[in-house]
């Protein structure tokens, strides 16, 4: 189905039940299939969508920031508050959302979570590969660029169709996505039941990251994962669901009514 989103639309899903709502932002290396893995071992109501110009999703026309696109779909379905769980790109959305409106955060589940305002490192020779790729429109040397970066565990034929997705929104969002709020100097304002879990074998500075995150949120878990680079929802499935119903279990809302089954996209 069509989520409205601010002068668009993006492609999602929204499984229907009762309880409080799972929301999954997918990174920036992939689509909202990259969850299939874990949505399907948690009975919660599940909502995901694909963010513009990735997967499902039609290339932006107007100008938009993640974050607000997220606002848009929480209203559009009827969410007053949820869990967010974010992957890398997804996980500096979900942060934002916490920051901008944290009435609307029960707890967060971030996985290898990128995030606005961090002082990332310079890497001018990973950029100057990247733009002449895309200045060229090589789609299949982006997605080689893509597993290895991110894929140190193996770029088998799922890894591949992930990034694969991804291209596209990297080609189609220069023009028109605009940054969102700085998080890194405000993460001591969250106050919510957060994890923040990163795989042994991502990147050093995303692990770094997700350290610095887990270090500046009061009373956040950090949990590593053997063995996974920057696809857990892949790798390690398992992990993250338990991760996520630990959450759950830890949010001031966790006695509300069961959810239902119903639904189940």
């Amino acid at each position: 189905m069509d989520f409205k989103v601010p002068g668009g639309v993006v492609w999602g899903e929204d499984s229907g039940g009762d309880g409080l709502p799972l929301v999954f932002l997918h990174s920036g290396a992939g689509d909202s299939r990259g969850w299939d893995a874990v949505v399907h071992r948690l009975p919660q109501r599940v909502i995901r969508y694909d963010v513009r110009g990735y997967g499902r999703s039609p290339r932006p026309t107007t100008p938009f920031t993640m974050q607000g696109d997220l606002a848009a779909v929480l209203e559009y379905c009827g969410v007053e508050r949820a869990v967010l769980v974010g992957c890398s790109l997804g996980g500096s959305t979900a942060i934002c959302q916490a920051l901008v409106d944290p009435q609307s955060v029960a707890g967060l589940v971030l996985l290898c979570p990128g995030l606005t305002g961090y002082p990332w490192p310079d890497e001018p020779e990973l950029d100057k590969v990247y733009d002449e790729l895309a200045a060229a429109g090589d789609v299949e040397g982006l997605v080689r660029f893509g597993l290895d970066l991110w894929a140190a565990a193996g770029s088998d034929g799922e890894v591949a169709e992930q990034v694969r997705a991804a291209v596209p929104g990297w080609l189609a969002q220069s023009d028109f996505r605009r940054p969102d709020v700085a998080a890194y100097g405000r993460l001591g304002e969250i106050r919510v039941p957060t994890a923040v879990l990163v795989g042994d074998r991502d990147r050093p500075i995303l692990a770094a990251c997700a350290g610095a995150i887990a270090a500046r949120i009061e009373g956040s878990r950090l949990v590593w994962a053997p063995g996974v680079d920057h696809f857990p929802a892949l790798r390690a499935p398992d992990l993250v669901a338990r991760t996520i119903l630990d959450v759950i279990a830890e949010t001031t809302d966790a006695g509300a009514p069961a959810p239902s089954h119903e639904g189940r996209a």
